[in-house]
């Protein structure tokens, strides 16, 4: 399946509960972290995610994914034609590390 009914099809094949949020070109969000694993899929739209401390940036398109292991600090930027992304929180220790799953690899 392709597009934002695919993404969110596949998280539910999963397991996964997710919530849908979405932002305008340009929003950022500033360093923080969190307490649990998180899983980002990016139905339309991109965003890009620094991973502070580590120097990498990891890109997503739509249907890209994104797994964040708790405790990952990072910060966001919404891409020029915004982005509308689904999340699922999972319990830390779920990932052992980030993990970027192109569209049609997960």
């Amino acid at each position: 399946m392709t597009g934002a009914d695919g993404v969110a099809a596949r998280l539910r094949a999963e397991g996964l509960a997710a919530g849908s949020w979405s932002n305008g070109p340009g929003d950022q969000y500033p360093v923080h972290d969190h307490e649990y694993d998180k899983v980002i899929a990016v139905e339309r739209g991109s965003i890009r995610f620094g991973l502070v401390g580590r120097g990498e940036t990891v890109a997503l398109a739509q249907g890209d994914r994104l797994e964040l292991p708790a405790g990952t600090s990072h910060d966001a930027t919404v891409g020029p034609d915004g982005v509308s992304c689904l999340e699922a929180h999972l319990p830390a220790g779920t990932f052992d590390a980030v993990a970027r799953r192109a569209a049609g690899d997960w």
